[in-house]
């Protein structure tokens, strides 16, 4: 459905994306994961047409990004992390605008596009609310729902539970989960639980790179073959992690826990030799006993850090904000979000809850 071939970006002497090259399957839900500044939303924004790239190629469902942007662009449907809302309209009013601006001209094609979409996001009551009246979790669901306008292969949702509260997050998850059912959905996020829990195949992005790709499984398996152990010593902090630096081949020592006079350390095998009896011996010999000694099963939490562990963006080095536009405005003419409400003849609707 979509291929990304040697993409960069860059913004003046920053590169935010650096030769990153992937393809995104039919029928699946792709988690693009990394730090705040890897490159996430650049990616994003590139691949739908908001940005233009430095150098590289975007194909979606076999249109050229460049060459061939309206069709490509038909393919997609995009959630911006920031929804591009009119918020004076009701969601009904704004929904049929988009499907229009997508090209459904007859009216009852419309209706029936805004029906769909509204159901699939659980906006059948909300019709006739005003948007600006909505909580945060019911417009998120608005923007979901624009996005499934003009009935798009592709979802693309950049952080689409950003500032929501718990119980609007899982909502939101099952409804991501939902629409991998039918469509194929690349997530953007930095929440680790919510990757794991609604992706297929996860890609990570450190300091504008590729770092990994596959499933989650894939990923903890292929850094657990290095020999990533997990023990637990007598003694003090110093006298355990000199023994455990006494094994040659273990490195990468990272203290996890300490009380009273209890270690707890991982530790790394740099050829994937199982050093487990070694590092026993050592520590044992140094007047150490050991109390658990393992095998670590990483998480995806594990993986990525793992992964990222050098990516420490500064704020010179983060992506310059990129905020979406309302359908159809341009950079000269579109409204603020959060603009003052103008006066209105009717009495606002209540504040719909979730």
């Amino acid at each position: 459905m979509i291929e990304v071939s040697h993409l960069t970006k860059r913004y003046g002497s920053h590169v935010a994306v650096d030769d990153i090259s992937f393809t995104v399957d039919d029928g699946c839900i792709y988690g693009l994961l990394g730090p705040n500044g890897a490159g996430k939303s650049t990616t994003m924004n590139v691949i739908t047409g908001y940005l233009s790239p430095t150098s590289g190629t975007v194909t979606i469902n076999g249109h050229d990004i460049q060459e061939d942007p309206q069709a490509a662009k038909a393919c997609i449907g995009y959630l911006p992390e920031l929804p591009p809302l009119y918020t004076d309209m009701t969601v009904g009013e704004y929904l049929n605008f988009v499907a229009e601006l997508k090209g459904v001209k007859k009216k009852a094609d419309r209706a029936a596009d805004v029906a769909r979409a509204s159901e699939r996001a659980g906006l059948q009551e909300m019709q006739t609310r005003l948007i600006r009246n909505l909580s945060k979790g019911y417009r998120q669901r608005v923007g979901v729902a624009a996005a499934l306008l003009g009935s798009p292969d592709i979802i693309i949702l950049d952080e689409p539970t950003v500032g929501l509260d718990p119980a609007q997050m899982i909502e939101i998850r099952s409804l991501i989960h939902d629409l991998g059912k039918t469509h194929t959905v690349i997530l953007s996020s930095h929440i680790l639980s919510e990757v794991q829990t609604v992706c297929d195949r996860v890609l990570i992005i450190s300091n504008g790179k590729l770092a990994a790709q596959g499933t989650p499984e894939e990923l903890a398996a292929r850094l657990a073959a290095k020999g990533v152990i997990s023990a637990t010593a007598q003694g003090s902090k110093e006298a355990v992690l000199q023994a455990a630096q006494s094994v040659p081949g273990l490195t990468d020592l990272r203290v996890t826990a300490e009380k009273a006079d209890e270690v707890s350390f991982t530790a790394t095998s740099t050829d994937g030799t199982d050093l487990r009896a070694a590092l026993s011996a050592a520590l044992a010999a140094a007047g150490c006993p050991v109390l658990s000694l393992s095998s670590q099963n990483l998480s995806l939490e594990d993986v990525f850090l793992q992964l990222t562990e050098t990516d420490h963006p500064d704020e010179a080095g983060t992506e310059p904000e990129e905020k979406a536009l309302p359908a159809g405005e341009t950079e000269q003419t579109a409204e603020p979000e959060e603009a003052p409400a103008q006066p209105q003849v009717e009495q606002p609707d209540e504040k719909e809850g979730d």
